[in-house]
């Protein structure tokens, strides 16, 4: 494996996933030369059976999620989405990053799941797992085309993204935000332009996204800041100048999310916190420890998403501190949108016929 990884990737290897029975042994020599190929970005039709996801968690603030890609390029070592990709019989590692899958069909899936007896109209979140704003789309156009459908059926919905590609489709965003049917929270975990670059290396920049913030606000499109992850020892000492400058940049709300690891994802976080930053890799890793109950992840609902104990409410006090000093509210990351107007495709066939 590189010292230093492979130049605009996130992950350093690419493991077997936790569902392999029968791994490829390979000698310590083929080992070394695959280690030394670039990986080149891979994107594929993946159909779905459906397009609308749902989940009872608390520490959510939604219960219904689209996904229109599978993987993402983006490359951030810390995703927790990593290990998803085990379901496709996929490393969490370099193949989460560079085999992506689109959902050629989500706009139709999408109209069927609309078009359905007793649906019952609620918020849907955008980019819950992997960011609908990452490279690929900008030639598919996949979100684009849900967009258009959600202003056309008056629906209501929240963007999650890391990619200022967002600002192409303001035309859109502000037309829903007139209506009170659509909000965008931009992640921003670090303004360190060169830990940028190890941590989520295809990421636009912080200026970038910044730029996007201000461009969403000034087109009327309620816009919040994730602050996601927080890492102990490695950008935590950001959160106050990170709530600065997305508050100068039009952020009205803002949330924080604790580094959450899990399966796979532990492994490959180790191993590119030793290769990164081996000089504190045991403080992080001490800290991440004392905030998860004595394990590099507590799964449970309620602490998953902030840690516990003195380290983790420690951040919580700065994280509000800093949040009511610079305007912002420090408890919410989606605004809450109208149910009120939506009509199905039926009632729209239904309409134009009388």
């Amino acid at each position: 494996m590189p010292t230093q990884g492979h130049k605009g990737r996130g992950a350093l290897s690419s493991p077997e996933n936790r569902f392999t029975t029968r791994p490829v042994d390979i000698d310590d020599d083929e080992a070394h030369a695959r280690a030394q190929q670039a990986p080149e970005t891979v994107i594929r039709a993946m159909p779905a059976g459906r397009i609308i996801s749902s989940n009872s968690s608390p520490d959510v603030p939604f219960d219904r999620s689209i996904n229109p890609y599978l993987g993402c390029e983006h490359g951030c070592i810390y995703c927790y989405a990593r290990p998803s990709h085990s379901y496709l019989d996929l490393s969490p590692g370099l193949d989460f990053e560079t085999q992506i899958f689109y959902k050629p069909n989500a706009a139709a899936l999408l109209l069927e799941a609309w078009e359905k007896p007793g649906y019952e109209c609620k918020p849907i979140t955008i980019g819950a797992n992997t960011d609908p704003y990452q490279p690929a789309e900008k030639s598919l156009q996949l979100t684009r085309e849900l967009l258009v459908l959600f202003l056309k059926h008056r629906h209501p919905v929240n963007i999650i993204t890391k990619g200022n590609l967002i600002c192409r489709d303001i035309d859109l965003l502000a037309e829903l935000a007139a209506a009170g049917l659509s909000s965008v929270a931009i992640s921003l975990p670090t303004m360190n332009a060169q830990l940028k670059r190890v941590m989520e290396p295809r990421v636009p920049s912080a200026a970038a996204r910044l730029k996007a913030m201000e461009q969403l606000t000034e087109a009327g499109v309620p816009t919040s800041v994730l602050v996601a992850p927080v890492i102990p020892a490695i950008n935590d000492d950001e959160i106050e100048y990170i709530l600065k400058s997305a508050a100068a940049a039009g952020a009205c709300q803002a949330h924080y999310i604790f580094l959450r690891l899990p399966h796979e994802l532990k492994g490959l976080f180790a191993e590119w916190l030793q290769t990164h930053f081996p000089d504190r890799a045991d403080r992080v890793s001490s800290l991440i420890r004392q905030s998860s109950g004595g394990s590099d992840y507590d799964p449970r609902f309620g602490v998953r998403q902030t840690g516990r104990g003195p380290y983790a409410e420690m951040l919580a006090m700065r994280f509000k501190s800093a949040s009511r000093k610079h305007g912002v509210d420090p408890d919410a990351y989606q605004h809450v949108l109208d149910c009120n107007q939506f009509f199905s495709p039926g009632q729209q066939q239904l309409g134009l016929e009388f």
